[in-house]
């Protein structure tokens, strides 16, 4: 195994360091963090994407704390174990609650590998709101099948909660944290992605719609059912979807263009 890099590693240093499969995993979590940015997803210096190391089920990588989104790069990303010990340098460290939250996730649930977590408008105003995520929407039918809800313990928490936390998200894939944000696991970062940018559309179209004031237009119950069901279809239960994965080689694409040097 390659020696751990120094506090003053190069890009070519970190990249000499890793496995293939682990430099890979950078560059396409490196990837969601720009694209994330570019979507105005970021929240000063708070929240947190992570990608389990391929052949490391108790090793993920995750954003360095004190750098924004449009900052990260491959080599910027720190690897942590499932018990918050930092295997990689960091000048800041990394968030605790990337700990908190995604280790947590990851210890519950062996067959997630990759967690993106936001503190939007749109979704932690949908997360405010009594009836939660409303079958309104194209987008919103399509996940409502994944979707679970927490409600919010304060900023901070005890190691029982983010134990409750994997319980509410049981075996689903988008968790509505009450006044707080949301949470998207995937089995790739490019599922985790896609389901947390359907997700932003949707509370994105709720949140218009009642600011409308006017009664809105209910859909038929059987519509929803059928969507609800292609949702199922689109992102299964038992494996990422050949649409996922179209979703995120097209998000891969947009990010070469748009960032060089994400990868770097």
């Amino acid at each position: 195994m390659s020696a751990l890099p120094s506090a003053t590693s190069t890009p070519s240093s970190v990249r000499a360091s890793c496995s293939q499969q682990e430099w890979d995993a950078r560059v396409d979590l490196a990837a969601a963090y720009r694209l994330a940015a570019q979507y105005g997803w970021h929240d000063l210096l708070g929240t947190h994407f992570s990608l389990r190391v391929p052949g490391e089920p108790d090793h993920y990588l995750v954003n360095p704390a004190g750098y924004f989104f449009e900052e990260i790069t491959a080599s910027s990303l720190v690897k942590i174990d499932l018990d918050g010990n930092q295997l990689s340098p960091s000048p800041n460290g990394v968030n605790p609650a990337a700990d908190e939250i995604h280790g947590a996730l990851y210890t519950a649930r062996p067959d997630i590998q990759a967690i993106m977590h936001l503190h939007s408008v749109a979704g932690t105003a949908v997360g405010a709101q009594e009836g939660g995520l409303l079958p309104i929407s194209q987008n919103a039918m399509l996940l409502l099948n994944r979707v679970r809800y927490y409600d919010y313990r304060g900023s901070r928490l005890p190691s029982e909660e983010w134990t409750r936390m994997a319980e509410q998200l049981g075996d689903g894939s988008v968790l509505f944290m009450r006044n707080h944000g949301t949470l998207a696991a995937g089995r790739s970062i490019g599922e985790a992605f896609a389901l947390i940018a359907r997700t932003e559309r949707a509370c994105g179209i709720q949140v218009a719609a009642l600011a409308g004031g006017l009664k809105l237009h209910d859909v038929d119950a059987e519509v929803v059912r059928a969507s609800i069901e292609r949702g199922r279809t689109i992102y299964s239960d038992r494996h990422w979807s050949p649409k996922a994965k179209h979703e995120w080689a097209a998000f891969r694409r947009k990010a070469d263009r748009d960032f060089p040097g994400y990868n770097a």
